[in-house]
């Protein structure tokens, strides 16, 4: 469970990193960064997520919701830990009936506890995947405006070019301009899909 819940502040921190890489003093010791090409700009949307307002505020909320949903977790699973505990402590002493009815008990528990578990890093998923499409549709448009205002005609993911002139890059803009028109989010871990809507 801990290494979905890193996931996601993991990413951020990552992509932050990507993008306040000192690019233009790398350009002054590479061989290939060349000439700006016209018409060509480039974007890093994880580095938006990442340093946006928006973006910092949904991985704070993601973080808190994730904490609290597995402090419920715990607090099941310790009474059943110790119940696991004892009946191995004990488990020599009783008959071949006990140990089997008991067991299977406690399997039974510690299996729906581990289900309840999948779920909940499925719903931290699933609440990600919407956070970040909440701020891609915020991010549009000024993506759009700054791709017009720099006579874009065409848009490369930033954080796939190994190397060359990064004057084109649109990312901090962006960024300014997302920062400038929202900074807080706010929602709830998304539910399951149901079963029958899943079924095609």
């Amino acid at each position: 469970m801990n290494m979905h819940r890193s996931c996601f502040t993991a990413a951020l921190i990552v992509a932050a990193g990507l993008s306040t890489a000192p690019v233009y003093s790398a350009q002054a010791v590479d061989p290939l960064v060349g000439t700006a090409v016209p018409g060509v700009c480039m974007l890093s949307r994880e580095a938006v997520f990442a340093q946006a307002k928006i973006g910092q505020a949904a991985s704070q909320r993601l973080s808190q919701l994730a904490a609290q949903a597995r402090s419920q977790l715990d607090a099941q699973g310790k009474p059943l830990q110790a119940e696991v505990q004892s009946f191995r402590q004990k488990a020599a002493s009783l008959s071949e009936t006990q140990r089997n009815q008991q067991g299977e008990a406690l399997q039974m528990r510690s299996q729906a506890l581990q289900e309840q578990a999948d779920e909940l890093d499925e719903r931290i998923k699933l609440t990600r995947a919407k956070a970040m499409q909440t701020i891609g549709q915020d991010a549009q448009p000024i993506a759009a405006d700054a791709y017009k205002s720099h006579h874009c005609g065409l848009l490369l993911n930033r954080d796939a070019v190994l190397s060359g002139n990064m004057t084109n890059d649109l990312t901090g803009e962006v960024i300014e301009g997302l920062d400038r028109k929202v900074s807080t989010i706010d929602f709830n871990l998304e539910p399951l899909p149901s079963k029958t809507a899943a079924k095609p």
